[in-house]
């Protein structure tokens, strides 16, 4: 019997769809330094706290502008901390006392 893989399809597309390649990068470099220094489990809340911290990293990434995109930017970075400070929290309450051995699976079925 074959195993599960580690996240469900949807995350996966929306990590091949949504991010762009230098992105990806960021995201699994981001997921492995969580897996191995803070010892993360992976799992989708891993999943969502690289995504978030990516998205993170493109919004510092756009020019900023005046009138209504300043609002969107600043709300939008608003939301995205949000988020990165809420899975942290979660992942942070399921540490692991050593690096998770599922975590080479969950950054090769990204890869």
């Amino acid at each position: 019997m074959q195993n599960a893989p580690p996240l469900r399809k949807e995350l996966k597309e929306m990590f091949l769809q949504e991010l762009t390649p230098p992105e990806r990068l960021f995201f699994l470099k981001k997921a492995r330094e969580a897996i191995i220094l803070k010892r993360y489990p992976a799992s989708e809340d891993l999943f969502h706290y690289c995504y978030f911290l990516t998205l993170r990293e493109r919004l510092r990434g756009i020019e900023r502008g005046g009138g209504y995109l300043r609002f969107l930017l600043v709300e939008g970075r608003r939301e995205t901390e949000e988020a990165v400070r809420l899975y942290q929290e979660r992942l942070e309450a399921r540490r692991l006392p050593e690096p998770d051995g599922e975590g080479g699976g969950f950054l090769q079925y990204l890869e």
